[in-house]
C-alpha cells in the first residue's frame, strides 16, 4: 500500500527479478481495472507469463502494477478521466502527482532499482501514461501512451465527433463508477438491440437505472455540446509538448480510440523542440498490439505477426532510455501498411510527400478517383429513429461481453 502525498494508500504489486546482481529500471502500468496477480506472497512466476512483455522480463526489469485510487484494493474514490490541474491548483491531487509519488516510493524503496522508471499502458492506463508525464518525477525516464483516451468529444469512447455512443456511454461508465471493482450492467436480455431501442430518451437512465450515481453519465447528461466542460476535459487544454520521451501506439482499426493517439501526437509534435515525440501505428483494433498474435483481423491478414514485430519495439525503447542500451535513433514514425503488409519508417507524420486526393462513389457501386462530369446528382433516404440501421448484424452483445466488439470495423456490411 504505497502512501500518496494526502495520506490514501494504492495498491501496488511489484515484481523484481530473482538474481538482482545487477541494478534494472522500473516499468510501471497503473490502472483501474484490477493489478492483484494470483500469487502467495514472495512466490514466483515464469518470464513466459508475463505475455508481450516477455523479453523484457527474461532480461530483467522491476514490473510494477498500480490500482489507481478508488478502484480495486486502492483507497479514495475515482472518476473517469479527470483533468489534471495540480499546476495551478496547488494542493489539489490528480494522476499526474499519484505517478510521481508512486515513482518517488518505488525508486526509494525497491531495491536493485537503477533509479530509472518508465511508464506505458493501453486504453484508459494508456491515458494514465499520458497524463502521468505531465510535471513528471525526475527518475521519470520514458513513457508509451497506447491506444490513448485523448478528446472524449471530439473522437474517442464516447462520442465520435459529437454523436454521442449510447451502449458504449452506458455500459462503460457502469462498469468503472458504480463499485470499486469492475462489474457489468444487468441487462434482462441477450440482444440488446430492442433493449436500447425501448429505453427511450436519455433521462430514463438516471429515472430507472443510474439514479445520479454515475457521475460520468451525469456529465453526459448535462453536457451534450463541445462546451467548456469538454474543452477543459480534453488533454488537449492541459498537456503540452512531451517532457519525456514518449511512444505513441494506435490502430487503424481501433474500435475504441482510434483518434487519441494520432490526436496527441499531433497536438504534442507542435511543441516537441528536443525530438522525443514518437508514433507507430498498425492494423490493429483496440490494443491487440499486447496480445500474443496479431497476425490478422476478422479475415483479413497481414503476412506476419505484427504484434511480435511491436513487442521488439517497445523493449527496444525502454532498453535505450530506461537501460541506456541499443541506438538511439528512433524513426519519427512506424507505421504498417495495408496491402503490401509492410512496416515502413518516416521522417514525420504525415509524411511530406503525402498527397490528399478525393475519392468519388459512383452509381454503379464502384469508386474511383475521377469526379463526375457534367453529371448532377443526389441519394435520398429516410431517416426513421423508430427504425435506426445497426452496425452489424443482430444479436447485438453487450460491448464487454465475449462477442464482436473488437472486430465489428471489419465485419461484411452488406446485410444493410
Amino acid at each position: 500500500m504505497v502512501p500518496m502525498r494526502d495520506g490514501i494508500k494504492l495498491f501496488t504489486v511489484v515484481l523484481t527479478p530473482k538474481d538482482c546482481s545487477s541494478k534494472v529500471p522500473v516499468l510501471i502500468q497503473r490502472t483501474p481495472y484490477g493489478s492483484d496477480i494470483d500469487l502467495n506472497g514472495d512466490s514466483t512466476m515464469d518470464a513466459e507469463s508475463m505475455g508481450s512483455l516477455r523479453s523484457m522480463a527474461e532480461e530483467g526489469y522491476i514490473f510494477v502494477f498500480q490500482d489507481i485510487r478508488g478502484k480495486f484494493r486502492s483507497e479514495g474514490k475515482m472518476q473517469i478521466h479527470l483533468p489534471i490541474v495540480h499546476m495551478t491548483r496547488a494542493g489539489i491531487t490528480d494522476e499526474s502527482t499519484d505517478t510521481w509519488d508512486a515513482v518517488d516510493w518505488l525508486i526509494k524503496n525497491i531495491p536493485g532499482n537503477n533509479g530509472r522508471a518508465g511508464i506505458y499502458g493501453i486504453s484508459y492506463p494508456g491515458w494514465l501514461a499520458l497524463v502521468g508525464s505531465i510535471d513528471p518525477h525526475p527518475a521519470l525516464k520514458a513513457s508509451s501512451e497506447q491506444a490513448c483516451m485523448g478528446d472524449l468529444f471530439l473522437g474517442d469512447d464516447f462520442h465520435h465527433n459529437g454523436a454521442f455512443r449510447l451502449s458504449y456511454g452506458l455500459e462503460y461508465t457502469y462498469q468503472v463508477e458504480s463499485e470499486k471493482r469492475s462489474i457489468h450492467f444487468p441487462f434482462p436480455q441477450f440482444d440488446l438491440f430492442s433493449w436500447y431501442l425501448k429505453l427511450g430518451s436519455l433521462k430514463n437512465v438516471n429515472e430507472k437505472y443510474f439514479k445520479d450515481k454515475i457521475p460520468t453519465w451525469n456529465n453526459f447528461a448535462a453536457h451534450p455540446d463541445y462546451d467548456e466542460f469538454w474543452q477543459k476535459d480534453s488533454p488537449l487544454s492541459y498537456v503540452s509538448g512531451p517532457e519525456v520521451p514518449m511512444l505513441h501506439v494506435g490502430g487503424y482499426f481501433d474500435q475504441e480510440d482510434i483518434n487519441g493517439p494520432q490526436l496527441m501526437y499531433r497536438h504534442m509534435e507542435k511543441r516537441d523542440s528536443a525530438n522525443r515525440n514518437f508514433i507507430v501505428l498498425g492494423p490493429w483494433n483496440h490494443g491487440q498490439w499486447g496480445s500474443a498474435d496479431a497476425s490478422g483481423l476478422g479475415r483479413i491478414e497481414f503476412g506476419s505477426n505484427t504484434a511480435e514485430w511491436f513487442h521488439d519495439l517497445q523493449k527496444r525503447w525502454f532498453d535505450y532510455w530506461l537501460k541506456g542500451e541499443g541506438v538511439s535513433k528512433f524513426s519519427e514514425a512506424y507505421c504498417f501498411q495495408t496491402g503490401t503488409n509492410q512496416w515502413k519508417t518516416y521522417d514525420s507524420w504525415p509524411p511530406k510527400e503525402a498527397e490528399i486526393r478525393k475519392f468519388y462513389a459512383k452509381s454503379d457501386n464502384t469508386a474511383d478517383f475521377t469526379g463526375p462530369v457534367g453529371i448532377k446528382g443526389s441519394v435520398s433516404y429516410i431517416s426513421d429513429p423508430f427504425k435506426p440501421v445497426p452496425y452489424r448484424t443482430l444479436p447485438i452483445e453487450a460491448t464487454y461481453s465475449l462477442g464482436r466488439w473488437d472486430s465489428w470495423h471489419v465485419e461484411d456490411q452488406r446485410f444493410l
